[in-house]
This record gives structure tokens, sequence and C-alpha cells, in this order.
């Protein structure tokens, strides 16, 4: 059931980062600022988009029961 030669070898399966050279991690850092930065800007018109949803739900609405 158990197996004494696996043991050994767990200690050889940590996670190990590769070092990125410089230019790699600037577009790295730029690029997940950006995404950030996109995220934010979708956060903040969200709002917007959910009034805009539930007005044009209400003028659906009443033309409905008007028509």
């Amino acid at each position: 059931m158990t197996c004494a030669g696996g043991l050994g070898t767990l200690g050889s399966m940590a996670w190990t980062t590769p070092r990125l050279d410089p230019e790699r991690s600037r577009r790295r850092l730029q690029l997940l600022a950006d995404l950030a930065g996109a995220r934010a800007v979708r956060q903040r018109e969200r709002p917007q988009r959910l009034r805009t949803a539930r007005l044009r739900q209400l003028i659906a609405t009443r033309r409905r029961l008007a028509g």
C-alpha cells in the first residue's frame, strides 16, 4: 500500500520560479497594470449599464401596458 521509494522524491517537487529577464518582467508588470486599469474602468461603467438596462426595461414595460 505504501511506496517507500517514492518518499525521497517529494523534496524535488517543490515549485521554483524561473528568473525572468528584466525586459520580460517589465512587460509582465505593464500587462498586469493594464489589466487592472481595464477592470477598474469596467467596474466604474457597470452601474451606468445597470441603470440603462433598468430604464430600457421600464420603457418596454410601459409600452406593453399602454399598447
